[in-house]
């Protein structure tokens, strides 16, 4: 195989080179940032690319959008995001536009150099090759936004000021709702994001956790 890795790390990067050039597969570039790793997949036209999550200059989520966009200049193209971090937003939206060859693996949880090698080989054959607690935390991911679509309008403003801090009080002036009217839209959203009646403080913590949680909000 025809290989581009980018990863920011230069101790990993250069493990990984000699990892697969010794089992026969050549590295055609070796990156540590996402302009790097879109220049070279375009020059050299891999057969795969193994990107990490987390690359400069902020160390977020880098990696996985350009590996989102190498995706769409070549669709052919084998993607594995190698990381040890779980990116949900963007890991979901390049399943979305197409699975087929994509992986997803997180580094801590490869224990054998062969399971590694053989997801690069069947990412390369065009199959899609996942960590469990991915699909885990995608799947929630998506339960979540499927949750915050349930609520109306309204709902979604009062769940708005209650992530800025405000109470019901606050809320209800800022609405020009009377005190009952920012109770019963709080029941609502607790009731909608499947939070049980248990501790009042601690629903209003996990709603808003919701709320920052889906990026359309941030």
């Amino acid at each position: 195989m025809r290989i581009v890795i980018a990863e920011d790390a230069v101790v990993l990067r250069d493990g990984l080179c000699l990892l697969l050039t010794s089992r026969g597969h050549q590295v055609v570039a070796a990156v540590g940032d996402g302009d790097a790793l879109r220049a070279a997949v375009a020059e050299h036209r891999p057969d795969v690319a193994v990107v990490d999550v987390r690359m400069p200059p902020a160390h977020t989520d880098e990696g996985l959008r350009a590996a989102i966009r190498i995706r769409r200049d070549h669709p052919d193209l084998g993607v594995l995001v190698f990381s040890q971090y779980i990116e949900t937003r963007y890991a979901a939206q390049l399943l979305a536009e197409g699975a087929r060859g994509v992986g997803y693996l997180l580094k801590e949880r490869v224990a054998d150099v062969k399971d590694f090698l053989s997801a690069l080989a069947r990412i390369a054959d065009g199959e899609t090759v996942l960590d469990p607690e991915v699909v885990t935390q995608i799947m929630g991911a998506s339960r979540r936004v499927e949750a915050l679509s349930m609520l109306t309008p309204r709902e979604r403003e009062v769940l708005a000021m209650m992530a800025e801090g405000r109470s019901n009080s606050a809320i209800a002036d800022a609405l020009f709702l009377s005190y009952g009217s920012v109770e019963k839209h709080v029941t609502q959203i607790f009731t909608k994001l499947g939070l049980s009646p248990s501790d009042s403080d601690h629903r209003r913590v996990l709603a808003v956790l919701h709320y920052l949680q889906d990026g359309d909000n941030t």
